[in-house]
């Protein structure tokens, strides 16, 4: 069911842009990422996620039964998902400014 003046459902998938350098170089400041919310979030995928009073990007990492958020640039930490976490989607394309940009995950 839509809220009251959203015009698409839970279960559609919607776009965001990427702020940061935090998922480079994969994804650039600016890159426009499709989110889907009805995919599954397997190991190694990149999620939309809320985690620890925040929203963010990552990849979703699961080893040795310990789930993790994991930044690609190095210069941010992987963290350890120790408690509630949703998953709003998972991240099935990439766009940017040209068209060799655009990358698909699934």
């Amino acid at each position: 069911m839509n809220q009251a003046g959203s015009g698409c459902s839970a279960a559609e998938p919607y776009a965001l842009r990427v702020m940061g350098d935090s998922m480079s170089p994969e994804f650039n400041d600016g890159h426009i990422i499709i989110v889907d919310p009805g995919m599954p979030a397997i190991s190694g995928a990149f999620v939309v996620v809320d985690y620890d009073g925040d929203t963010t990007f990552r990849q979703f990492i699961i080893e040795d039964g310990k789930k993790y958020l994991h930044a690609l640039n190095q210069a941010y930490p992987r963290t350890e998902i120790k408690g509630e976490y949703a998953i709003r989607g998972v991240v099935v394309q990439r766009s940017g400014r040209r068209r060799k940009e655009t990358k698909h995950y699934y």
